[in-house]
């Protein structure tokens, strides 16, 4: 069997547009190092309206942002400002703690602007946890293309091609784009390895792909992943860890103590600043949507 495992999404309605949560499950924590998956969109923000995420802490983890349609400022505590677009991969780099916010842009605020991507986290492996923070963007990365099926290498090593990406810890992540009778297959070199029809139709091995749900695939197993109608599809995955990570609200970490500690410095205003982002900050909640245990 090729699908060894399927996660459906928690929904959250953000008002404007809907966001699917399939890691942190209470089935599965991690995929490679993937330990959060959020899909959102899409969806249009209506004028008037923005995505208005803001100021928030993270630890023990990279963020990335991959976006199909849309645009989204971003700032952080290094002084960092950067508009996230289609076909560019921001990694953010937490560590031993960073502080962010993602907004609409500006210029679009009073129109209907479209809103569709993907943000992930990747927990940093032993030894890397509380390195320092760091930003990185990147537009050139190598597609790869095969008749009616094209992927975007995000992440890692794929199809033969490489991403510049940094890498903490082995890691795969790619977009695949399949136009009608579209194949492309699916190498067996990571550890871990999983995928999310975000659009359109598909399946892998001849099973049938459930819209925004996360299909966990068979270790050590070549696939061929196909479509009959066209669609759009997200594999991730890498090395497996070895340790295990807790993860409460922004926080990652394999000791709850760090965890802890970070909530404390957040309560009490120890975390720095957003530059140009200062006035407002995201409270820690009482109970977190997001939390492993």
């Amino acid at each position: 069997m090729g699908i060894i495992q399927t996660i459906d999404p928690v929904s959250h309605n953000l008002g404007a547009f809907t966001v699917r949560r399939v890691l942190p499950s209470p089935r599965r924590i991690m995929v490679g190092p993937f330990i959060f998956v959020d899909e959102f969109g899409p969806a249009t923000i209506p004028a008037g309206q923005a995505m208005d995420v803001r100021p928030h802490p993270h630890i023990g983890l990279a963020t990335v942002t991959w976006l199909f349609e849309g645009a989204i400022a971003h700032r952080d505590s290094l002084g960092t400002f950067a508009t996230i677009r289609p076909g560019q991969v921001n990694l953010m780099t937490a560590g031993r703690g960073i502080v962010h916010s993602e907004r609409g842009l500006p210029e679009e605020r009073e129109r209907d602007k479209p809103i569709f991507g993907m943000q992930t986290w990747l927990a940093l492996p032993d030894g890397m946890e509380d390195i320092d923070p760091a930003f990185e963007a990147l537009a050139d990365l190598p597609l790869v293309e095969d008749g009616c099926a094209s992927a975007r290498v995000i992440m890692g090593t794929l199809w033969g091609r490489s991403a510049a990406t940094t890498q903490h810890s082995p890691t795969i992540y790619a977009e695949i784009n399949l136009a009608p009778g579209g194949a492309l297959p699916i190498d067996a070199e990571a550890e871990e390895r999983a995928v999310m029809l975000v659009e359109g139709e598909a399946s892998i091995d001849g099973a049938e792909l459930t819209p925004f749900a996360l299909a966990v695939l068979a270790p050590g197993q070549a696939m061929k992943l196909g479509s009959t109608l066209g669609g759009r599809v997200m594999l991730l995955g890498g090395a497996a860890f070895a340790s295990p990570r807790h993860v409460w609200w922004n926080f990652v970490h394999s000791r709850r103590e760090a965890i802890a500690q970070a909530r404390d410095d957040w309560n009490h205003g120890r975390f720095p600043k957003v530059p140009g982002d200062e006035e407002e900050f995201i409270p820690i909640p009482a109970v977190p949507l997001t939390r492993s245990e």
